[in-house]
């Protein structure tokens, strides 16, 4: 296993080891999307449009793929971006996840549906750590979530606004996970036959534990989460509260449009996060790199820009920078990693997605991440 993960050439041949090795449910959780996966295409199309225009006769020899996010260090500009049940793909996904990044460099975005504790994440890693948060009907949840967050040290804290209610992911629906993890008999068959992950992963149920320590005694989580736990309500007085009541870096991650980036900006929001959640939401949504044009052009440098959604290959990291991204936010790369191979897969994915950036701006003739400007794209 160990050999196969250091050979992996690109994050395809990642995701072919962790197809091979999950139960399929455990594999479509990460793979699929919405609906009939339009915007999860899509995400992939809106980078495969663009093409460079590469700088010739500049001497490269020396490059340095550093740069700031929120204002602190990165080795390359990414996020490991917040994914949930990590701890199906591997025992102590997240752990593993967020071990992987830290060693990468690079910020680790904690899930709220995580299988481990925040203050779990703190003590273990050395790394940058954010919170992303999803907010529930029952707010006092999500207050306390918070304040644990913020008495851990948590550096970020991502509010998620494009989830009123959970989009139609039919993978999940006809394999069981979701909404209940009622698995019909052939996805208990099928995890038969993948004994290796049934004697490590499956020993733990999957649960959201973050949620579940803040319900009442003896509650139910599934339960919980079943009868609609995301708060349609969610509005723009809420962002200010939540403005008001963490003093630390807060983003918004889920618009897609120039005037709610505005409006998010003039609450006083730390960076604004363009995403249709991975397509795995509103089906045929346009992508994050679809909006990011009218953001930059509507923000300037008013705040930091991220982008996330179909992100594969390090090129696609650069052309997000090119078009005015401070970063990119990876969501199933590195889980493709986790799932061929723990944290040593998840690490080989980040290594890759290096490499590869590095490579990019060699051959756009670009020393560092700040040579990398509109200039060098054309669709």
């Amino acid at each position: 296993m160990t050999r196969r993960i250091e050979n992996a050439l690109n994050i395809d041949e990642l995701r072919e080891i962790a197809r091979r090795r999950l139960p399929r449910f455990a594999f479509d959780y990460v793979d699929g999307g919405a609906e009939d996966e339009a915007t999860l295409s899509r995400n992939r199309e809106s980078f495969e449009e663009l093409r460079f225009r590469p700088r010739t006769l500049n001497d490269v020899s020396k490059r340095d793929t550093a740069t700031r996010i929120l204002g602190q260090p990165a080795a390359f500009p990414a996020i490991v971006g917040p994914t949930g049940l990590n701890g199906i793909q591997w025992r102590d996904g997240d752990l593993q996840m967020a071990r992987a990044a830290a060693g990468a460099g690079l910020p680790f975005a904690m899930s709220t549906v995580s299988m481990s504790y925040i203050e779990d994440l703190v003590r273990e890693t050395s790394g940058r750590l954010w919170l992303q948060g999803y907010v529930f009907r029952e707010r006092q949840i999500t207050d306390r979530l918070i304040d644990r967050a913020d008495a851990a040290g948590v550096e970020a804290l991502i509010i998620t606004s494009d989830f009123p209610t959970a989009g139609k992911r039919e993978r999940d629906l006809r394999s069981g996970l979701l909404p209940k993890q009622e698995f019909p008999l052939a996805t208990k068959l099928d995890i038969l036959l993948h004994p290796g992950w049934l004697l490590t992963v499956a020993t733990r149920k999957p649960r959201f534990v973050n949620v579940e320590r803040e319900l009442e005694p003896g509650a139910n989580v599934n339960a919980f989460v079943g009868h609609g736990m995301f708060d349609p309500s969610l509005n723009w007085d809420d962002l200010a509260r939540f403005r008001e009541r963490w003093k630390r870096k807060l983003l918004l991650k889920g618009v897609l449009r120039a005037d709610d980036a505005e409006r998010a900006v003039g609450i006083g929001v730390d960076g604004v996060w363009l995403s249709n959640h991975g397509g795995r939401q509103m089906d045929r949504a346009v992508s994050g790199m679809d909006a990011l044009p009218e953001v930059v052009a509507a923000l300037g440098s008013r705040t930091t820009v991220i982008v996330d959604g179909g992100v594969r290959r390090g090129s696609d990291i650069a052309k997000a920078v090119a078009c005015g991204a401070v970063a990119v936010a990876l969501g199933r790369a590195p889980v493709y990693g986790l799932g061929a191979g723990g944290q040593a897969g998840a690490a080989r994915a980040l290594e890759i997605l290096r490499d590869e950036f590095d490579r990019t701006l060699a051959l756009t003739g670009c020393r560092s991440v700040a040579d990398l400007t509109p200039d060098l794209i054309t669709r």
